[in-house]
């Protein structure tokens, strides 16, 4: 969208109505794909940020508890579907915390989505974040020295998430699996609740 489209959108009383409509529906029908639509209308937009927070801490809230209910039946989370939005919100979430410099916040939400997903892409990628979080490296930082910002060989469902790197994943892994599996030891608790 162009400056003169975004300006158009932003004043426009029709799709206006049609987003809080949007917006309210899915907080009552706690409709997360909806509700992230309505999301990224809101930050392409530049609207309101009490209701972009507001938004965002129902995507939030039911996420965690519907992460909880697959968990609790002994399954794992995959890209399809609400799945992938609760993804989304959980590494979102994640990536969040690193931010604000929450390092032990951050490694530990994205410790357990790596290991209640169904994705080796996403596993090992969430490894590399973990690594970098241990050595407590800033998310600028990781994004400048460690991503691959011009990669344009991801699938669709990856593309919410952090996928490329300016090394190979897997070697990376390797060289820093002393790491991963002290972070496994010091965490698996998350695991048992």
């Amino acid at each position: 969208m162009d400056k003169e489209q975004l300006f158009e959108a932003r004043t426009n009383p029709d799709f206006l109505n049609y987003l809080e409509e949007t917006r309210e529906d899915a907080i009552k029908t706690k409709n997360i794909s909806a509700l992230y639509e309505v999301l990224d209308s809101f930050l392409i937009l530049d609207l309101q940020e009490d209701k972009v927070n507001e938004i965002y801490q129902y995507i939030l809230q039911i996420s965690f508890d519907n992460v909880q209910k697959i968990v609790d039946s002994n399954k794992k989370l995959t890209l399809n579907g609400d799945d992938l939005f609760y993804v989304r919100a959980f590494y979102e979430h994640g990536i969040e915390k690193w931010s604000q410099g929450n390092f032990e916040g951050s490694k530990e939400l994205l410790f357990v989505l790596s290991n209640i997903i169904e994705d080796s892409l996403i596993i090992e990628s969430l490894q590399a974040h973990i690594i970098a979080i241990s050595k407590e490296t800033s998310l600028d930082y990781f994004y400048e020295d460690e991503v691959n910002l011009d990669s344009m060989d991801i699938d669709e469902r990856h593309a919410y998430f952090i996928t490329s790197f300016k090394y190979e994943l897997k070697p990376h892994l390797e060289s820093n699996k002393e790491i991963l599996l002290k972070e496994y030891k010091n965490l698996k608790y998350l695991l048992d609740n």
